[in-house]
């Protein structure tokens, strides 16, 4: 079941582009103090943010949605910063992650860079420092990887840019179904069962009900074509040729 985030704002998913093209940002930090300063930071340079009041949530929109880059504070009750970074890297998620901190030491900033984040700031922080160094990871984080792009039948994947195109046109994937359509086109002729499919794209944590992923196929078929994606009865889920 997906959880309910306490959030100030809903999450958004950008209708006309994916991932790192959104210029939403993603704050997730449990302090309403230090969350309404981030997020008026941002406002006033510009940037559009939606809010996670714990790490849970913030780990669900930031599968969900599509975010430019997420701020993520490590201290938070539950679902700790750490733990957020480790499972978007271990699903493959390349969104930029700028860590915010009230514990001092060079280990813990080693901590989250090992982990997978792409910057570290600690608090007290300067509210220039913040946008800078957040748009510096906005700006360059495109430049650092390098596009592989997955078809079949008539279908493209860009696994860098993550966007999606049925016969040469460009189709707007949420983050969970753009994650799912790429595993599935991985995979080739091999069929995926439910089990695979929701250990691969939800996580080994899901303890929700496998048939989310009947629900995210039909997603897919509404938005590339209802021939697109066979379903093998008693198999599992795979992109036609």
């Amino acid at each position: 079941m997906k959880p309910t985030p306490k959030t100030v704002a809903t999450p958004h998913v950008d209708s006309g582009a994916s991932g790192i093209e959104s210029s939403r940002v993603l704050v997730v930090e449990d302090d309403d103090a230090i969350a309404e300063l981030v997020q008026q930071t941002l406002r006033d340079a510009g940037i559009e943010s939606d809010r996670a009041a714990n790490g849970l949530d913030g780990l669900w929109m930031a599968r969900e949605s599509n975010y430019a880059a997420v701020v993520l504070d490590i201290l938070m009750p539950g679902m700790n910063g750490y733990e957020v970074c480790r499972t978007l890297r271990a699903e493959s998620s390349m969104i930029p992650i700028l860590m915010l901190t009230a514990k001092a030491g060079e280990f813990d900033e080693a901590d989250g860079l090992d982990l997978g984040a792409d910057d570290y700031l600690r608090k007290p922080f300067s509210t220039a420092v913040l946008v800078s160094r957040l748009r510096a990871l906005m700006r360059r984080t495109p430049a650092v990887r390098r596009s592989s792009v997955l078809a079949r039948g008539s279908i493209t994947f860009d696994t860098t840019s993550r966007r999606c195109a049925k016969d040469g046109v460009e189709t707007a994937l949420t983050t969970r179904e753009a994650t799912l359509l790429e595993t599935l086109l991985k995979a080739e002729d091999r069929p995926l069962s439910r089990d695979e499919l929701v250990r691969q794209v939800w996580g080994m944590d899901f303890d929700g009900d496998p048939n989310v992923v009947d629900v995210y196929v039909g997603y897919l078929r509404k938005k590339l074509g209802s021939d697109q994606i066979e379903n093998l009865r008693g198999v599992g889920f795979r992109v036609r040729e």
